[in-house]
């Protein structure tokens, strides 16, 4: 058959095209652990291994877990290709501070997080968690440090990362949820969305983004441990498959001693949405280590 020059034109056209819709897709491939509450609290950690075999860690802890952070990034290899962090709260940055400022053979390529800026510290008391965090941050020299915003996107190893909140110093109550920063994370077989500790305001406020629709996923990490925090109308809104709760017993039950849901957290109400929502898959930090490929 002779290929006529409109032909050829529009072959290479077509080829030019499934080459950029591929290039917008995800090509590499992530296995995610949601690390236990090994210290029944309501810490936050999570580790992602690409398939070349680097290492993101989001959040960390608290302090408690250290040595379990420590002891599974060792079984890992100790070498971290990133370290993103939602916000500067102790149960999701305490271990984190440990290890940098003493790191025992750990090496670290690259931090991201959503830097508070002085106007949001301005007030706050010498020991404060965000002052200890900058100044943690400001104290390190040998690693690159990023101060991300919302729509920044990178990958790794085929490995998408996109930026959907960051910090929000208009919110002058809960400042600290609020300013979660939300990251939505994508290889080719799945999309998973960090929460972090996002706020009812700051949930709002995303439903109302641009990015809306990167909230939609396979897999969603449930705001601030599974209570108070986004609202109904923010999970009945997105589309997800399965849950992620980084909580402990007491949060999970809401009982801080004296029986099931008769303390003062919004976790059953929460869990009732998932629920009504039809969500049946749910990964568990008070039920050990979960691995999701």
């Amino acid at each position: 058959m002779k290929l006529t020059k409109p032909v050829i034109i529009t072959f290479l056209t077509m080829c030019l095209a499934a080459g950029i819709a591929s290039a917008s897709r995800p090509t590499g491939h992530f296995t995610l652990w949601q690390l236990p509450s090994v210290v029944d609290d309501h810490g936050m950690s999570y580790v992602l291994r690409t398939k070349s075999d680097s290492l993101i860690v989001i959040d960390g802890g608290k302090v408690a877990e250290t040595n379990y952070l420590r002891g599974f990034l060792g079984a890992m290899g100790n070498k971290i290709s990133a370290w993103i962090f939602t916000h500067p709260h102790a149960d999701h940055v305490g271990a984190a501070i440990e290890i940098l400022r003493d790191r025992q053979g750990i090496s670290v390529g690259h931090i991201y997080h959503s830097r508070f800026t002085d106007a949001m510290t301005a007030g706050m008391k010498p020991g404060a968690q965000a002052l200890v965090w900058n100044a943690t941050v400001d104290s390190i020299t040998d690693i690159p440090v990023t101060d991300l915003h919302a729509g920044d996107s990178f990958e790794i190893d085929g490995v998408s990362f996109k930026i959907l909140a960051e910090k929000n110093p208009e919110f002058k109550t809960n400042l600290y949820n609020n300013s979660s920063m939300v990251i939505r994370v994508e290889d080719d077989s799945k999309s998973v969305v960090f929460l972090g500790d996002a706020g009812e305001e700051e949930g709002e406020k995303l439903l109302a983004s641009p990015y809306r629709k990167d909230l939609d996923c396979d897999i969603l990490q449930v705001a601030h441990h599974g209570q108070s925090a986004c609202n109904e109308k923010f999970y009945k809104t997105v589309t997800f498959k399965a849950c992620m709760w980084p909580t402990a017993t007491w949060v999970w039950d809401n009982n801080v001693g004296n029986g099931f849901n008769t303390g003062p957290y919004t976790t059953i109400e929460t869990r009732r949405w998932m629920d009504e929502k039809g969500i049946k898959t749910h990964y568990n930090s008070i039920d050990g280590l979960h691995r999701i490929d």
